[in-house]
């Protein structure tokens, strides 16, 4: 396997560094002799994975361009986070969930936990933005003037007595939720239901993604907000760091 393992080095090395090093640099870097990254490069040339760039350097190849359109990112997303989620799930007892913004909707990408089949949100589907948590800490993270023209937009239809529909009240909470780092669904959506929710962010600080953790209501929800949020914290940020690896 270790030839092979060589290639695949080299391949990802090369497609970084955007053809600004020679081969042996990108050889010293991966610690593969140079003749040996020679004959490797050489190999994914002729496979047509890499093309010459001149001056020795090197870019990704026709068929790993074609091989890229194959590429579904909301499914390579999905696919980073749901092992990470069904953990938390049973460690926090609850449902967990991943979300990101789309035409001015949460679209949710994946939903895991022993009681998931009872809670309404279901795979792929979408729904508004203002009254989840997941919706709040996507929507905080917008730029200003993103932001500003969501609120204009409205209305904000109330789910429940205790939506937030005033685009002013809303905007306060979004501010309040970029500051704080999470956010709280407290029977907005559903009554009954309250989940707190963090943002996932790649490898610039960038907001992709973001994580909830939904229960039915208890009184203890303060208590078990401020218990369970450094787990969640630390599972958005574990989705973020393999997130930038298969998406970059």
């Amino acid at each position: 396997m270790e030839s092979p393992l060589r290639t695949l080095k080299l391949l990802e090395a090369v497609v970084r560094d955007g053809a600004k090093s020679s081969v042996a640099a990108l050889a010293r870097e991966t610690q593969i002799p140079v003749p040996s990254a020679h004959r490797h490069i050489a190999a994914l040339v002729d496979a047509g994975f890499l093309s010459p760039a001149g001056y020795g350097r090197h870019i990704a190849g026709p068929k790993l361009a074609a091989l890229s359109g194959f590429l579904d990112e909301k499914l390579l997303m999905a696919n980073v986070a749901r092992p990470i989620l069904d953990r938390l799930a049973k460690r926090m007892g609850c449902v967990t969930q991943l979300g990101i913004f789309e035409n001015d909707m949460v679209t949710y990408l994946v939903k895991s936990g022993q009681s998931a089949g009872d809670l309404f949100t279901k795979v792929g589907m979408q729904l508004e933005a203002y009254c989840s948590g997941i919706g709040k800490v996507l929507l905080a993270h917008l730029p200003d003037d993103a932001r500003s023209e969501y609120l204009e937009a409205g209305p904000f239809i109330a789910l429940t007595e205790r939506t937030i529909t005033d685009p002013d009240l809303l905007g306060a909470e979004l501010q309040q939720v970029a500051r704080e780092g999470f956010a709280v669904d407290d029977e907005e959506v559903v009554t009954g239901l309250q989940c707190i929710a963090v943002p996932v962010r790649n490898s610039k600080g960038e907001v992709i993604a973001a994580i909830s953790a939904s229960r039915a209501t208890q009184s203890d929800h303060r208590r078990w907000q401020a218990r369970q949020l450094p787990l969640l914290q630390d599972a958005a940020d574990e989705i973020g760091v393999r997130a930038n690896i298969v998406l970059t």
